[in-house]
C-alpha cells in the first residue's frame, strides 16, 4: 500500500484552474490514486473479455487489437438501449452547478473530478462519432477522437467517482452523473479494464454466494460464533436457522457484517432483535450476500447478482425478504430490481407478523429495510429499550448515499437512534439527508491501494463530523451501510481521531432489554456499560 501524506499536507488543496486546457492534461498513475486492474482469473470466472495480467501504471495495457471498434459499438448499443444515457449526453449546458458538489473535487482540486468535466470525458467522444456538429466542427464543437490515452483517462476518473449521486441533487436538468460513470465502466469492462477490488468480489459471489468467498459451512460457523458472543454478553442463547424451507422471512445482509468489525456487532444486534420478537426467519448460506458489486460493473452483472436473492426466496418458499444495513443493495432493489428481475409476484406483500403493519412501499420488491422494520416495532411499543446503556456514546448519523438518495430513507434511522440513545446530534443540514457527503470509498473503491484518494474524497464528510465532534463532543458515527462501516473507521482515525463508527443495530442490541437476560455489564464490544466500569474492573481482577 502506498504511504498516505499527513492530514496537514493532504488538507492543502489547490482549487485554482490549471494552466493547460483539460484536453491537454493526462492523468498521472501515481500510487495511492488508482486501483489495481482486474486479474485474469476473476475476469474468466464472470465471463468478461480480454483476461490477462496487466497494470494500469504500465504503458501497454494489452488492449484487444479492435479496441476502438469495440468501444464505439458499445457506445452505440447503449445509446440505443438507454434513453437516459443519450439524454445525459445531449442536455448538459455546463452551468457548473455540480462543479463543487463532488467530494473528490473538493478533496483533490482536480478539475476532471468536477462532475460536469468527468462526464465531458465521454461526452466529447459521443459528439465526435454520434452528432452532426461534432463530426463537422470537431474540437470547435467540443469533440475528441478516441485514443488509447482517453481509455486510460476514463479508467482513472471513472474509478475516482463513487457513483454517490450528490451532484445530481443540484443539477437543474436532473443529469445523473453516476449513470454516466456506470456507462463508462461498462465500456471499460468490454476491454477487460475493470478493477480487481470489484471483479474479485463479483467472482466470489458467482462461486460462493457472497463477496468475501465464504463457503456455506463456514458462513454458518461464523454466524454460530456470534451466537456464543451474544450469550456471553446477555446470557440469552439465540437460535438462528439456515436454509429452512417454509420460514416466513428470508433475512439477507451484506457479508461484511459477518466478517469484520464493527459490522459484526451490528449482526449481533440483528439476531438479538429477531430472537426477542420471535421472528420466524432463516438465513441462506447460498445467497449469503445482500451487496451487489455488479452495480459497479454493468447492468447485466447487477441483474445476475440480484437474481440469486429472489431465486433463493422462491426455493425456500418464504413470504418476503428482510434486508440488513447495506448501501448499494438498496439502490439496486429500489431503482433497478423491478425492471431487471421483478416484480417478485411469487412473494407476498411484506406484513410485520409482530405489529400487523403492511409495508406498501415494498409492494413490488417484497423486500423491507430493517431500519423501517425496527422503527415500526418501536412505534408500536414492541421493544423494551434502555437507551441509558448507550449513554457513553454521543452519536451523530451519516446518511449513507444509496439509502438516502436512492430510497429517501431519512427519518426511520433517526427515529430508531433517538429511541436507543439519549445523546444524538445531526451534522449541518447541507451535509446530511439527500445532500449527504459520500464516505469517499463507495462503488467498489474501498481498497487500500487507493487510500490517498479515499482520504481526499472523505474530507468533506470528515469536516462535518469534526464540526459536531468539537461542538457537542460527538464520539460515535452511526451508519446503515456495510461499506461505510468498513471505510469510515480509517477515515475518522485520519481526519477526526476520537470518533468511532457503529451500525444502527449495534446500538439497538445494546439498548434492548431481552427477556431472561442476565445482568449486563458490557456492551456488544465487551466495553463496560455506563456505570458498570468498576464491576468490570473487579471481574478482571
Amino acid at each position: 500500500m502506498a504511504s498516505v501524506p499527513k492530514p496537514s499536507e493532504l488538507g492543502k488543496v489547490d482549487h485554482r484552474p490549471p494552466q493547460k486546457p483539460w484536453t491537454e492534461t493526462v492523468p498521472e498513475f501515481r500510487p495511492g490514486t488508482f486501483c489495481y486492474g482486474a486479474k485474469a482469473k476473476n475476469l474468466e470466472v464472470v465471463g468478461l473479455p480480454n483476461p490477462r495480467e496487466w497494470n494500469p501504471a504500465d504503458e501497454d495495457w494489452k488492449l484487444p487489437d479492435d479496441w476502438k471498434d469495440i468501444t464505439l459499438k458499445g457506445m452505440k448499443d447503449r445509446l440505443d438501449k438507454f434513453r437516459s444515457f443519450k439524454l445525459f449526453m445531449d442536455i448538459c449546458v455546463r452551468c457548473g452547478a455540480c462543479a463543487d458538489k463532488c467530494h473528490y473535487f473538493i478533496g483533490s482540486g482536480d478539475p476532471k473530478n468536477m462532475p460536469v468535466l468527468r462526464a465531458e470525458l465521454i461526452r466529447s467522444i459521443y459528439r465526435n462519432y454520434f452528432t452532426g456538429s461534432g463530426k463537422i466542427l470537431k474540437k470547435y464543437a467540443g469533440a475528441r477522437a478516441l485514443t488509447e490515452q482517453i481509455i486510460k483517462e476514463w479508467f482513472y476518473y471513472y474509478y475516482q467517482c463513487t457513483e454517490c449521486r450528490r451532484c445530481s441533487v443540484f443539477c437543474p436538468y436532473g443529469i445523473d452523473t453516476a449513470e454516466i460513470t456506470m456507462m463508462g465502466r461498462e465500456l471499460l469492462n468490454e476491454l477487460g479494464c475493470g478493477i480487481d477490488w470489484i471483479m474479485g468480489p463479483v467472482a466470489n459471489c458467482y462461486m460462493n454466494g457472497n463477496h468475501l468467498g465464504i463457503q456455506p459451512h463456514a458462513f454458518k460457523d461464523m454466524i454460530m460464533f456470534f451466537v456464543d458472543e451474544i450469550e456471553a454478553v446477555t446470557g440469552v442463547r439465540v437460535e438462528p436457522t439456515f436454509n429452512r424451507k417454509g420460514a416466513e422471512v428470508l433475512f439477507i445482509t451484506p457479508s461484511g457484517d459477518v466478517f469484520a468489525d464493527p459490522g459484526t456487532y451490528t449482526l449481533m444486534g440483528y439476531m438479538m432483535l429477531f430472537h426477542e420478537i420471535g421472528l420466524d426467519y432463516t438465513w441462506s448460506t447460498y445467497a449469503s450476500e445482500g451487496g451487489n458489486f455488479g452495480l459497479f460493473t454493468s447492468h447485466e452483472m447487477m441483474k445476475r447478482l440480484n437474481a440469486k436473492m429472489y431465486a433463493e426466496a422462491k426455493r425456500l418458499k418464504v413470504k418476503w425478504i428482510l434486508g440488513g444495513e447495506c448501501g448499494h443493495m438498496w439502490r439496486v432493489i429500489n431503482q433497478y430490481m423491478d425492471t431487471m428481475n421483478g416484480p417478485a409476484d411469487f412473494l407476498e406483500v411484506p406484513k410485520s407478523p409482530i405489529t400487523g403493519t403492511v409495508f406498501e412501499n415494498a409492494k413490488s420488491t417484497k423486500m423491507v429495510h430493517i431500519a423501517e422494520f425496527t422503527a415500526d416495532l418501536i412505534r408500536h411499543g414492541k421493544l423494551n429499550l434502555d437507551p441509558s446503556r448507550n449513554d457513553n456514546k454521543i452519536v451523530t448519523f451519516h446518511d449513507s448515499c444509496n439509502p438516502s438518495r436512492a430510497m429517501g430513507l431519512f427519518e426511520e434511522p433517526r427515529y430508531v437512534l433517538k429511541a436507543v440513545c439519549n445523546h444524538f446530534y445531526d451534522m449541518p443540514e447541507n451535509t446530511i439527508r439527500e445532500k449527504t457527503f459520500c464516505c469517499g470509498s463507495g462503488s467498489g473503491l474501498n481498497t487500500d491501494e487507493f487510500m490517498e484518494m479515499r482520504m481526499r474524497g472523505g474530507l468533506p464528510r470528515a469536516n462535518a463530523v469534526r464540526y459536531v465532534h468539537e461542538k457537542y463532543g460527538v464520539n460515535m458515527l452511526a451508519c446503515i451501510c456495510a461499506i461505510d462501516r468498513a471505510v469510515l473507521p480509517p477515515l475518522m482515525n485520519y481526519w477526526v481521531p476520537g470518533v468511532n463508527v457503529t451500525g444502527l443495530h449495534e446500538l439497538v442490541g445494546n439498548a434492548l432489554v431481552m427477556k431472561g437476560e442476565k445482568k449486563r455489564t458490557t456492551d456488544l464490544r465487551y466495553e463496560p456499560l455506563p456505570g458498570m466500569e468498576e464491576e468490570e474492573e473487579t471481574e478482571d481482577v
